[in-house]
């Protein structure tokens, strides 16, 4: 009798009881799937960038599927440290110059392209997406690991939003950087596991890895497929355990979602999400989930981290636009009554797992 195993990945997780109990249940977990069908398929789970990670390596003998999925993670928890916000790193260390404004400091080279980058990605959003708020996050007690239900003073609030901090008040001259303005604080949370999907995409590849999905909190790219079918990755339902959809992911195609299920915190009876709204300097309202759908390209992962947060920012009334300053043509938004708005594109793309769903079409 032929047995086969058939998973899907979820895009999100549903909120962890504590950071603790997470690491525990997911560090170095290691599952061979070679049972029954004897199927060729290696995954490797780790909590990086405060998620759940999983390598998922297909048709590679076991012990080269477990070296190359050990790097990748190695690597991520590398990325994970030059790029932490708030813990002793690259970052962190930047960060402190820039409070000092007009200091300046060496800049770690490979640190140049991703502050250039993450700025040409900020202005295209017209700076919904906008790395630069990171005291606004901070003040909104997500730039931890752990937070509490917290209202922020209004006052500062608003010192914040009238200094106005954006990617383009930073300056790298040669060797050396420094700020324009001393509200900057670099937050790259919805942007480097994107940045991390690349990398890891390009490594599996040069070493010949044709096979492969990686996993990053709902931030997922596909190499090749899962045997003779494509990968199926699952939608997170944002309010209820498990898949709302499932979708088929093609070679070089990354998917992202954006949601207020995993770092949020409820306050008389509001749920808080560590989305920040940069025009008013609040947790944005009003959107539960977006999903994003990226075609294969060089900066594939990178896209479907960044592209979902203008659109969950704007909500339903103005999540398309957003979308189209972003290029991107496939995209899902749930709104804060479950109502499910989908572009054409990615609407064929899509199996829905439950009946009676709200769908609209967004052109």
């Amino acid at each position: 009798m032929r047995c086969e195993t058939q998973k899907f990945m979820s895009l999100g997780f549903t909120h962890l009881p504590s950071p603790i109990a997470s690491l525990l249940l997911a560090l170095t977990l290691i599952i061979t799937l070679s049972g029954c069908g004897k199927e060729p398929l290696y995954q490797q789970q780790s909590y990086v960038f405060g998620t759940l990670v999983e390598i998922s390596i297909y048709g590679e003998e076991e012990a080269r599927a477990k070296q190359l999925a050990g790097q990748v993670l190695t690597d991520f928890d590398q990325m994970h440290e030059f790029l932490h916000a708030w813990k002793p790193g690259s970052l962190s260390r930047m960060n402190e110059i820039f409070a000092h404004a007009p200091a300046r400091a060496a800049i770690q080279p490979g640190m140049i392209p991703l502050l250039e980058d993450a700025t040409r990605l900020s202005e295209q959003s017209g700076g919904l997406f906008n790395p630069a708020i990171g005291n606004l996050v901070r003040l909104w007690g997500f730039q931890g690991d752990e937070f509490k239900p917290v209202h922020p003073d209004p006052a500062e609030i608003e010192k914040l939003l009238q200094a106005s901090p954006k990617m383009s008040d930073i300056v790298i001259e040669g060797i050396e950087f420094h700020s324009t303005n001393p509200a900057v604080r670099v937050d790259l949370g919805g942007y480097a596991k994107g940045y991390a999907l690349d990398v890891a995409a390009e490594y599996l590849r040069s070493q010949g890895v044709k096979n492969a999905l990686i996993n990053i909190g709902g931030n997922i790219i596909a190499l090749g497929k899962h045997g003779k079918r494509p990968w199926q990755v699952g939608i997170q339902h944002p309010r209820k355990p498990g898949a709302i959809a499932t979708l088929e992911l093609r070679d070089g195609e990354a998917v992202g979602t954006s949601g207020d299920y995993q770092r949020y915190f409820e306050l008389d009876g509001k749920r808080y999400c560590h989305i920040i709204d940069p025009r008013n300097g609040r947790p944005a309202q009003g959107t539960q989930a977006v999903t994003v759908l990226i075609p294969p390209g060089k900066n594939a992962g990178v896209l479907s981290d960044v592209a979902s947060k203008p659109a969950f920012i704007v909500g339903k009334q103005g999540w398309r636009d957003e979308l189209k300053k972003m290029k991107v043509d496939q995209g899902m938004l749930i709104d804060d009554q479950g109502e499910i708005y989908l572009t054409p594109a990615i609407k064929k793309r899509v199996t829905f797992l439950e009946t009676g769903l709200k769908l609209h079409e967004s052109f």
